[in-house]
C-alpha cells in the first residue's frame, strides 16, 4: 500500500475516488476479477446450450431463455447502477452484486430442472448488471487524469476480451467436464474479488444518497422499456419479427414506455436516471459511437463462427480457437495505447482505429469457400489492434467532461448503450443472412436450369458419381439435385455473410464525421481538469 501524499507521483494527493491513497493497480485488479466475470457469462453459455437442453430434458429453443433472462435482467439494473450505488453506497452496492452474482452462478449450476436455472439466471443477471458501470466509474476516479487512459486500456482488456474468450472457455469445460462447470467457475472468482473489494475499495466523500425519495415510476418505466426491448432483440428473428402478433405488442410498448420514461426523467425532481448528461457535446456522441462500436463488434462476434462452422466445417471448438486473434490483438493494443496515449490527440487515434477496422471488415467481406485459417486470423488480429485504438481514446474522450459526482450515472448510460447496439447488432446479422441468403438463392438458382450447359454438364458429372456407388438412375437423379442445390445454398449464404460484412464495414465508415463533435482535450492523452 503506497503512503499517503504518493500514489502516484511524489508530492501528489490520491485522486478523489482513492481516499486511502491504495496504489490505483490494486484497485483495477480488485474490480476487474468480478467485471470480466460478468461478462465472460454473456456469451459462456452460449455453446453449452444443446447440452443444457439434453440434460434437463427441454428443447434447444427453451433453452434459448437462460441467454434471454440474463441479458433482460442485466439490462434492467445497467441504467440503475448510479442511482442504486447513490442510494446504498457504492462500496455495499459492488458487494452485493458481486456476492449475488457469486450465489447465483453456485445454484445455476446445481439446477435439476430448466425453470430452476432460468430463475438463478435471472438473480445473475441483476446481480452483474451494476459491474460494468461501477468498476469504469471506480477506475476513472481512482487514478490521476493524466493515467485514465491506462485504466480504460486495462478496463478494455476485461470488456472486449471476454466476450471473445467466453465461447471458447465454455466449448472446453462443457466437452471436458460438464455444463455445470460454465458456472461452478465463477465461484473462487467471486470469493476473490469480495475479498479484494473489502479490502481495498472505499466510497469517495461524494457519492451520498441525494434524496430519500424513491422514483417508483422511473424505475417503473425504465425497467419496462429495456425488458420489452431486449426480448423483442433477442426473440425477434426466431419468430418472424411483426410477423407474431406479441412481438408487435412487445415492440409498441417498448416504444412507448421509451419516450414516456424520458419525459418523466426530465421534469421530475429527482430522477432515477439523470438523463442531464447528455448535455456535454463529448459525451453524446460518444455514447453514439459506442453503440455503433457495439453493433459491429458483436455483429461480427456471431458471423465469423457462423461461416467457420456452418460452411467451412469447423467444429465447435476450433472456430473458437480460430476467433482468438481478435482477443490476443487486443490484448496487445489495450494497454500500449494506454500508455502512450498521453502523447498524442486520442481522437487521431479513435480515428486511425476506425479506419483499420473498417478495413478489416472490407477484406472479410471478400473471403469465399476456399478462404483458410490465415484468411480469417490475419484479419480478426488487426480489427483487435485496432479496437484498442478505438475503446480507449473513446471511452477517455467521452467521460473526460464528466463531473465526478455523475461518474457513475454516466458510466450506467454508456455501458447500456453498448450493450444494446451489441443486442442489435446480433439481431440485425441474424436477420440480414436469413434475408440475403434466400434472395441469393433465388438469384443464383435462376442460372441452375436445363438451358444452362454449365449446369447441365455438373448435373450429369453428379449423377453418374451417384450411380457408380452403386445406386440406380432415379436415386442418382436425387441425389445429384440434391447435391446441386446445396452448392447453390452454400454460394448464396457465403454472398450473404459477404454483404453483412461490407454493411458492417460501411458502419465504420460513417462513424468517421462524428469524431469532430467531440471536443478537443484540453491535455494530450484525454486527461481533462479534475472537477
Amino acid at each position: 500500500m503506497a503512503e499517503p501524499g504518493t500514489p502516484n507521483s511524489p508530492g501528489t494527493t490520491a485522486p478523489p475516488g482513492n481516499p486511502q491513497h491504495i496504489n490505483p493497480w490494486i484497485i483495477a485488479v480488485a474490480v476487474m476479477l468480478s467485471t470480466f466475470m460478468e461478462v465472460l457469462d454473456t456469451t459462456v453459455v452460449n455453446v453449452s446450450l444443446p447440452h443444457i437442453a439434453g440434460s434437463l430434458s427441454a428443447t434447444v429453443e427453451e433453452a434459448t431463455w437462460t441467454l434471454t433472462s440474463y441479458l433482460v435482467a442485466n439490462a434492467i439494473i445497467l441504467p440503475l447502477t448510479g442511482w442504486l450505488s447513490n442510494h446504498f453506497g457504492r462500496k455495499r452496492m459492488l458487494m452485493m452484486s458481486v456476492t449475488g452474482f457469486t450465489i447465483s452462478s453456485f445454484f445455476c449450476g446445481l439446477a435439476p430442472s430448466l425453470p430452476f436455472l432460468i430463475f438463478f439466471r435471472v438473480l445473475q443477471g441483476a446481480c452483474g448488471g451494476g459491474l460494468q458501470p461501477i468498476s469504469q466509474a471506480i477506475l476513472l476516479e481512482s487514478f490521476s487524469p493524466q493515467d485514465r487512459g491506462k485504466a480504460m486500456g486495462f478496463w478494455g482488456l476485461g470488456i472486449v476480451v471476454a466476450p471473445m474468450l467466453g465461447p471458447v472457455l465454455g466449448g472446453w469445460l462443457t466437452d471436458s467436464y460438464s455444463w455445470r462447470w460454465v458456472f461452478y467457475i465463477n465461484v473462487p472468482i467471486g470469493i476473490a474479488s469480495i475479498i479484494m473489494t473489502q479490502l481495498f475499495i472505499f466510497d469517495p466523500h461524494y457519492i451520498r444518497r441525494v434524496s430519500e425519495k424513491i422514483d417508483y415510476w422511473g424505475i417503473g418505466m425504465l425497467g419496462l422499456a429495456i425488458a420489452t426491448l431486449q426480448i423483442v432483440l433477442d426473440k425477434g428473428q426466431e419468430k418472424d419479427w411483426f410477423g407474431t402478433h406479441w412481438i408487435t405488442v412487445l415492440m409498441v410498448v417498448a416504444i412507448v414506455t421509451s419516450v414516456a420514461f424520458i419525459i418523466y426523467e426530465l421534469h421530475v425532481q429527482h430522477p432515477v436516471v439523470n438523463l442531464r448528461v447528455f448535455k456535454d457535446r463529448s459525451y453524446t456522441t460518444g455514447v453514439f459511437l459506442m453503440s455503433l462500436l457495439g453493433v459491429g463488434l458483436y455483429g461480427t462476434t456471431v458471423l465469423i463462427p457462423l461461416v467457420l462452422q456452418t460452411l467451412l466445417g469447423y467444429p465447435a471448438m476450433r472456430a473458437g480457437w480460430a476467433m482468438s486473434p481478435r482477443g490476443i490483438g487486443s490484448f496487445i493494443s489495450m494497454p500500449v495505447v494506454g500508455i502512450i496515449m498521453h502523447k498524442f490527440d486520442p481522437r487521431r487515434l479513435l480515428t486511425a482505429g476506425i479506419v483499420v477496422c473498417g478495413l478489416t471488415l472490407y477484406q472479410l467481406s471478400r473471403l469465399d469457400l476456399n478462404a483458410g485459417f490465415w484468411n480469417f486470423f490475419w484479419p480478426q488480429f488487426f480489427m483487435g489492434l485496432s479496437l484498442g485504438m478505438v475503446f480507449v481514446p473513446l471511452t477517455t474522450i467521452s467521460m473526460g467532461g464528466i463531473a465526478r459526482e455523475n461518474m457513475g450515472n454516466a458510466t450506467s448510460l454508456f455501458n447500456l448503450v453498448r450493450n444494446l447496439g451489441g443486442s442489435i447488432g446480433i439481431s440485425a446479422v441474424s436477420t440480414m443472412q436469413t434475408r440475403f441468403q434466400q434472395r441469393n438463392i433465388l438469384q443464383l438458382g435462376e442460372h441452375v436450369n436445363p438451358f444452362s450447359a454449365a449446369a447441365r454438364k455438373m448435373m450429369a458429372m453428379m449423377q453418374g458419381m451417384f450411380s457408380s456407388q452403386g445406386g440406380d438412375p432415379v436415386a442418382a437423379m436425387r441425389q445429384a439435385r440434391a447435391a446441386l442445390f446445396g452448392m447453390v445454398e452454400r454460394q448464396a449464404s457465403m454472398l450473404a455473410y459477404n454483404s453483412i460484412f461490407l454493411i458492417l464495414a460501411f458502419l465504420f465508415v460513417i462513424m468517421l464525421p462524428f469524431i469532430f463533435l467531440m471536443r478537443r482535450p484540453k491535455t494530450k492523452g484525454g486527461a481533462m481538469a479534475a472537477h
